[in-house]
């Protein structure tokens, strides 16, 4: 502590809880018991995501998936296209490959700690930590983002993040009591999110107000090291079409950036000035006459990279390519498509491709 105050009381916080809990569709009511896959499925969905965006998503896949037997029954195609727009589709892969092990490998039951957790596909120390504390009650200590803001202010911790990490952990591990420590997790999430807001954080409002040593200056906590620029990486993507209409695509390799999806062919993506349209015809999938260069780029942004995409446009004949996949642009809404190939998509048809 940086002043005389004392260390924040967990029960003064489990109190205010008991009264203010967000109501969330993966939440257990009071006295009710959490259902492990709901709890599974929502922190997943959760990482790096809003609890307003995954709302609706998760109320969708619990319909069509309303268990772990379910989902690990699922086709992966089915999964990846019910997660567009949740992003980091790496995460909907290793929810399917976890779901397989769960129902298989151990009966449809997740384990009820945090060692035997951390073992099954996909899941991180977070995660392990979140479903162990949450669905089982077991003493964990459950840090996401909220967590870290809080703990940075009610601790005065000055040092910038990521490097305050470790100690904010450390932070968080002191406050977290033995009993109720899912409710415990889930409360300081919510005062994170509801009254510790990032930015005008609601302070005469927090039961923790009279034992925050970072209250004069809570918004300015945590400070964060200032982020490297993001690298820009160009290709060119390649718009092949039959005389029915049906147009080429292609799934991305299982491993790497976008994994499993299905994407409109294009160069490697890399750093530098846009590839010459000479060299990056030697990389279209197939050869196609009379390529012609639609007018200005796609652009997307991704966590690490900007990206920059010409599209160039083709026909080939009615037989061309007959093993590969070919659909027609009014199918595209059943394919696993990533938003930055919708926006290729968008682009080619706008120019009458």
């Amino acid at each position: 502590m940086t002043d005389s105050r004392k260390a924040p009381d967990p029960e003064i916080l489990l109190a205010w809880y008991d009264g203010h809990r967000r109501r969330l569709p993966w939440r257990a009511g009071p006295g009710e018991r959490a259902d492990p896959y709901r709890v599974w499925l929502s922190e997943v969905m959760l990482q790096q995501t809003t609890v307003a965006t995954v709302g609706p998503y998760f109320e969708s896949f619990l319909a069509r998936w309303p268990s772990v037997g379910a989902l690990a029954a699922a086709d992966l195609d089915e999964v990846l296209h019910a997660w567009q727009g949740l992003g980091y589709y790496a995460r909907a892969r290793n929810l399917h490959r976890c779901a397989a092990y769960v129902a298989g490998e151990l009966g449809g039951i997740f384990p009820d700690n945090e060692a035997d957790l951390r073992q099954l596909p996909g899941i991180g120390a977070y995660t392990a930590a979140a479903v162990a504390a949450i669905a089982f009650g077991r003493r964990a200590v459950v840090v996401d983002g909220n967590v870290e803001r809080v703990m940075a202010r009610v601790f005065a911790v000055r040092q910038p993040l990521p490097g305050a990490k470790g100690r904010l952990y450390e932070l968080a591990d002191r406050l977290t009591p033995e009993s109720r420590a899912g409710d415990y997790a889930q409360a300081v999430m919510d005062l994170g999110a509801t009254v510790c807001t990032p930015r005008g954080p609601k302070c005469l409002l927090c039961p923790w107000k009279d034992d925050c040593a970072g209250h004069d200056e809570a918004e300015g906590l945590p400070r964060r090291a200032a982020k490297p620029e993001r690298p820009t990486r160009r290709g060119v993507a390649f718009w092949i079409t039959r005389p029915d209409g049906a147009v080429l695509l292609r799934r991305r390799p299982e491993k790497g950036l976008l994994g499993g999806m299905i994407e409109v062919p294009s160069t490697e993506w890399t750093e530098g000035t846009m590839p010459a349209l000479a060299k990056a015809r030697k990389e279209s999938p197939l050869p196609a006459p009379n390529w012609r260069e639609l007018p200005g780029a796609v652009t997307h942004t991704f966590t690490h990279f900007h990206l920059e995409l010409r599209v160039v446009a083709g026909r080939v004949g009615r037989g061309a390519g007959p093993d590969a996949l070919w659909r027609h642009p009014d199918e595209f809404g059943d394919q696993a498509l990533p938003t930055v190939m919708k926006k290729v998509a968008r682009h080619a048809l706008k120019f009458g491709a």
